[in-house]
């Protein structure tokens, strides 16, 4: 009984209330905006240079690249114009020494000879037609510029952007440490490897891979409406969204199509309210937070993400664990516990190490509704090494991970609501749905995370019942690939339109000259 009254009373600190989500949704409204006019705010609501989302029609082969840790992928996407792809890729792990190499040239230029392996591997007739080409064509470049595959480059690094195939790196992460590449521009850099091959390939995208999500969903979601919100809730979290131009107020250095009136924005929402103006904070996420790598900040992502539930349930398991009052995971004899044994924790069980419980196991508890929860026991001992768990124990974990698992799910409504409202489709008179896509391990494998969403989607002033039924939530699925590939594709369209811009622009300047040139009777001119 007194486990279960503490149960009870531990997992209340985590209810997170319809007018918490609604408060949430203010305060994150007030940031966006807050982001939208000037840099060094929670929300940092980055511009993205893609100003079009597709809408599925489009055709055409891609290339999209993908250095998101230590292996290194290259794909190419062959866009049916349907909504429907085929994509081939092949991965390759990269070497460590590149990782931490002296330049900056070294690493690239492995990423170089991997597109033209692939190339010559996947696409040889293509590529032989190009080398051809480039024999026979007169052209200082060899081949016609239509005919250079466009490459999205998916680059998981701190990137300063400032052009849709722009960007200076501003630090390395993820074991990779190469001073001579930092401020430098990583699409320039792995052009210069590009070329230096001779690979009719043009690097026309950087990609962010939330970007990629809301890019990737557009193309394929069903009906004709584009997609609003691209956003991933898996390992982190993070969100992508189609804003109007005008709401930009801060500047926005560089190029950019500005005919669409719209642009994308990745708010790097994991940072939501660092400040704690209303974010729930118990003791446990305290705790969190001060023994992770970076205390007092992506707060929001802390308490979201499947990297940090797992380390929250850890942390109210071992305090439970402390607490003598209670019999969490230990038995007096072999009659307190219905398997008719006594529960032993292995010395070495995750339970006590810091990051030791994967959030995978809550997706396991909350999908369990035997009687006598047979699946989650089994899954404490494989991998907790919690053996012989009774009833009653179990019962505790499904309650305490379900608690923190909804907290997540419905702090999700927030961010989703707040974009939602921002963009003001539900005061639209059609009944067209608001598409979302979502990708990530939360979403994919936690039970019902989803329908808690749409549970406080429906709490939220501005939304409701009704609005709520308007959203659609749809998986998105390989964001740095189909969707690196179709921001590839609407930068090729706007270096189209700049040329088709120049064109008319130099087309109506020397009809301009000739105008003015044309002499009065008797004089002669010269046009230059």
């Amino acid at each position: 009984m007194a486990l279960a009254e503490e149960t009870k009373r531990i997992t209340a600190q985590f209810e997170y209330t319809d007018e918490d989500v609604n408060k949430g949704v203010h305060e994150f409204l007030r940031q966006m905006n807050e982001g939208l006019e000037r840099d060094g705010t929670s929300l940092s609501q980055i511009p993205t240079y893609v100003t079009g989302v597709p809408n599925g029609t489009e055709k055409g082969l891609y290339l999209a690249v993908d250095l998101g840790g230590t292996n290194f992928r290259v794909c190419s996407i062959n866009l049916n114009g349907d909504t429907t792809f085929n994509l081939t890729y092949s991965k390759v792990a990269i070497p460590k020494e590149l990782m931490v190499a002296k330049q900056a040239s070294e690493l690239f230029g492995f990423l170089a000879k991997q597109i033209e392996l692939f190339l010559r591997t996947h696409h040889e007739d293509h590529f032989e037609a190009h080398v051809r080409r480039r024999q026979t064509v007169s052209t200082p470049e060899g081949y016609r510029d239509e005919n250079i595959f466009r490459l999205g480059f998916t680059f998981s690094f701190p990137v300063q952007q400032f052009g849709i195939n722009k960007g200076t790196l501003m630090r390395w992460t993820k074991g990779f440490d190469i001073p001579d590449a930092i401020g430098k521009d990583v699409c320039a850099l792995l052009q210069q490897e590009i070329d230096r091959l001779h690979l009719p390939v043009k690097v026309a995208a950087l990609v962010n891979d939330t970007v990629g999500t809301l890019m990737a969903r557009s193309y394929t979601s069903p009906g004709k409406t584009s997609t609003l919100l691209g956003a991933i809730f898996g390992t982190g979290t993070n969100g992508a969204y189609v804003e109007k131009i005008t709401n930009i107020k801060k500047p926005i250095e560089g190029e950019y199509n500005k005919s669409t009136g719209l642009m994308v924005i990745n708010t790097e929402w994991g940072s939501f309210d660092n400040q704690l103006n209303i974010l729930p904070n118990t003791s446990y996420d305290i705790e969190l937070d001060r023994k992770s790598v970076n205390p007092g900040i992506q707060m929001f992502e802390k308490r979201v993400s499947g990297m940090f539930l797992g380390e929250i349930v850890r942390l109210i398991i071992v305090d439970m664990l402390k607490n003598p009052g209670i019999s969490l995971f230990r038995d007096e004899n072999s009659s307190h516990n219905d398997w008719k044994s006594t529960t032993t924790i292995g010395p070495d069980s995750g339970v006590f190490k810091q990051w030791g419980l994967d959030s995978s196991i809550m997706s396991i508890a909350a999908a369990d509704n035997t009687p006598d929860f047979s699946s989650l026991r089994q899954e404490l001992e494989k991998q907790l090494d919690i053996y012989a768990a009774s009833l009653e124990d179990a019962q505790t974990f499904k309650n305490v991970a379900y608690a923190v698992g909804r907290r997540a799910a419905r702090l999700s409504a927030v961010a989703l609501g707040a974009i939602v409202l921002q963009s003001g489709k539900l005061k639209e008179p059609d009944d067209e749905p608001i598409d979302i896509g979502v990708d990530g391990s939360l979403v994919e494998h936690y039970p019902f995370f989803r329908d808690m969403i749409y549970e406080a989607l429906a709490a939220i002033e501005g939304i409701g019942q009704e609005g709520a039924k308007r959203i659609r939530i749809g998986i998105a699925k390989d964001g740095s690939g189909v969707g690196a590939a179709l921001i590839a594709l609407v930068a090729a369209k706007m270096e189209k339109k700049g040329v088709v811009d120049y064109l008319n622009y130099m087309k109506n300047d020397v009809a301009q000259k000739i105008a003015n040139a044309i002499p009065e009777a008797g004089e002669s001119t010269t046009i230059v």
